[in-house]
């Protein structure tokens, strides 16, 4: 099985410090969605994977995010492309679940259903704390510079070895290529 794991906010998405909070306010990073329907065309199955600490703040409804979903897969089924599942974290940092990323949990749990190891598994983040969880559930991290990535590589925070890229889209041209 060819699988890829991408977060939302930041490479599928605009990222927001206020959050996405409602369908209004999901805006599609340029190219995104014409890459994952390009993973979708060539046989991968594509899982997200995202912390929305949001919800366990209060700021938004699982309503809200269910929305918020449907309007990425509806703009998604434009171009072609499907979106297998989607994992998400509800909880704010203080309740130290083991689903947050940086941890690896949601990870795992990939793993556990689909019964698969990701140790072969290209996993997509813009910031660190996703490069950390895929590291400890074993996958395969890149970075893009878009969302917070550009700010994360410019602090310094990303070490050697770690592949980068402009945006998800040069990523999925990369990997096409490759194949």
């Amino acid at each position: 099985m060819a699988l890829i794991i991408l977060d939302r906010d930041g490479v599928i998405n605009e990222d927001s410090d206020d959050y996405i909070k409602s369908p209004a306010e999901w805006q599609p990073v340029p190219g995104s969605l014409e890459a994952i329907a390009k993973l979708s065309q060539n046989g991968y199955r594509v899982i997200v994977v995202t912390n929305q600490s949001g919800l366990g703040r209060k700021l938004f409804t699982i309503e809200a995010l269910n929305a918020i979903h449907m309007k990425m897969n509806t703009h998604l089924a434009q171009f072609g492309g499907v979106i297998d599942a989607i994992f998400f974290c509800p909880h704010i940092p203080k309740d130290n679940c083991n689903c947050r990323k940086p941890k690896p949990g949601l990870y795992n749990d990939i793993s556990e259903r689909l019964r698969v190891s990701l140790n072969k598994v290209y996993c997509v983040g813009d910031k660190m704390t996703d490069i950390q969880a895929i590291q400890s559930a074993g996958g395969k991290p890149v970075l893009v510079r878009t969302g917070k990535g550009q700010t994360q590589i410019d602090q310094g925070l990303v070490p050697a070895g770690i592949p980068i890229y402009n945006d998800l889209a040069e990523f999925v041209d990369e990997i096409m290529i490759a194949k």
